[in-house]
């Protein structure tokens, strides 16, 4: 279960080192692998290998001849790069997808459960901003009635 929001940077190459506490946990049951893709929401997604398969397995299922689902596709399955973490427990970050979150030096490694999200710090302190607007703020239907 990756859970928690952490800053870290990225070098130049594009090298981002996993926290320690976590890269057990990502990388088990993969062979060391993980994978490292784009998400609609314009940051990267984080799985262990093993939880990514049935998800790609799913997407790849789906008929590429709905333009929609194709388009989901190519970002998702298309970019899905798989990583082994190097001796100093980093992660090479590729251009492809550095160019496509905007990510730049500081980033933000936030878990969602099953993975972890990579955002640019500033795109992730907006992500924060639009959530706290309690003026906009919309409940999806799913969540009412749900409380802390």
């Amino acid at each position: 279960m990756f859970r928690g929001a952490t800053q870290l940077s990225m070098d130049a190459k594009g090298r981002l080192a996993v926290p320690a506490k976590h890269r057990d946990a990502l990388t088990a049951g993969g062979a060391g692998e993980v994978v490292l893709t784009a998400h609609p929401h314009r940051c990267l997604i984080l799985y262990p290998k093993e939880a990514w398969t049935p998800i790609e397995a799913k997407l790849t299922s789906l008929s590429s001849f709905n333009p929609q689902i194709s388009a989901i596709q190519r970002m998702i399955v298309g970019q899905a790069d798989v990583l082994a973490l190097d001796s100093a427990g980093r992660l090479l970050v590729s251009s492809v997808l550095r160019k496509f979150a905007k990510l730049d030096k500081e980033v933000m490694l936030v878990g969602q459960g099953s993975h972890f999200e990579l955002w640019d710090v500033a795109a992730w302190d907006q992500q924060l901003e639009k959530l706290m607007d309690t003026e906009h703020l919309v409940v999806p239907q799913e969540l009412e009635g749900f409380s802390l």
